[in-house]
């Protein structure tokens, strides 16, 4: 199956609801997760993203504690790689190292810092290395010349950013997005997800064919907060989750559909190499 990673934030609504969208994402056919931390200034962020980080910063959202509540992911069940989404600023405040140990002791699998430019982060790549935390790198339909030099030092994935500008729904995608796409999957070694406005499933569809995993952030943000008052309620959040996995199972029907259909072809293959005792 293609990876699907949505992308939510620590603390939106609130922190226990964040473990239950975590296990419901994991159950609904998540094969990773993104887990943002909030943070004042996002620059990579749209306004759909920007609100849910507000939400949690008022919570008292911190990084050490969206670090946590890794750690109580993984006690709840939580199985599928967890990455750790963060600004640079918050990294630099706790300290780099204690941050890697900090999200090695708690479970998480990767870190993706945005605004952390490739030529700066060596270092950070080295301690990922040292505590077994693969940091993930971030391509560009600008980076041009750079995709081949990006994609050698890649770890674990590369995250191909679909279109320039912030995230968000949207409506259509960039024209040259699958030569983009392509030029890319040339250079790596790693499997190539794309992010970036990927919001329906038409989109999923389209773009399960020229890449190796989709990952879906503000249309799924977009549904918690559309569900946050019946998420930050015990009596109604089991009802709430229920419509959420509705939702996101909807948005990545073609990935399941393609999964069927992969082994609908191998249980043919199989019935028919048995029943005429020949193999290819």
């Amino acid at each position: 199956m293609k990876h699907f990673i949505p992308f939510i934030v620590a603390g939106d609504p609130c922190e226990e609801a964040t473990i239950d969208l975590a296990i419901a994402l994991e159950q609904t056919g998540a094969t990773m997760l993104e887990l943002g931390v909030p943070y004042s200034d996002p620059l990579a962020d749209g306004p759909i993203i920007q609100r849910a980080a507000s939400r949690a910063l008022k919570n008292g959202m911190t990084l050490t504690k969206a670090l946590t509540l890794i750690g109580q992911m993984r006690k709840k069940g939580v199985k599928i790689p967890i990455i750790v989404f963060t600004y640079y600023n918050p990294v630099l405040q706790l300290g780099e190292e204690r941050f890697f140990a900090l999200a090695q002791q708690n479970g998480a699998s990767g870190v993706l810092i945005p605004d952390l430019p490739f030529e700066e982060s060596e270092h950070m790549r080295t301690l990922g290395e040292t505590y077994d935390i693969p940091y993930i790198s971030l391509v560009a339909p600008t980076s041009d010349e750079r995709i081949a030099m990006i994609a050698s030092k890649a770890q674990s994935f590369l995250y191909c950013v679909s279109s320039l500008g912030v995230t968000g729904v949207r409506d259509s995608l960039p024209t040259k997005l699958h030569e983009f796409l392509q030029q890319v999957k040339s250079y790596s070694r790693v499997p190539v997800v794309v992010g970036f406005g990927i919001s329906t499933a038409e989109q999923v569809e389209r773009l399960q064919h020229v890449c190796d995993g989709i990952v879906i952030g503000s249309a799924i943000v977009q549904k918690i907060e559309q569900l946050q008052d019946e998420l930050n309620d015990v009596h109604t959040r089991q009802e709430a989750l229920r419509v959420f996995s509705q939702y996101v199972a909807s948005l990545i029907e073609p990935l399941k559909m393609r999964v069927r259909k992969n082994e609908s072809e191998t249980t043919t293959k199989t019935t028919k190499t048995v029943s005429t005792g020949q193999t290819d």
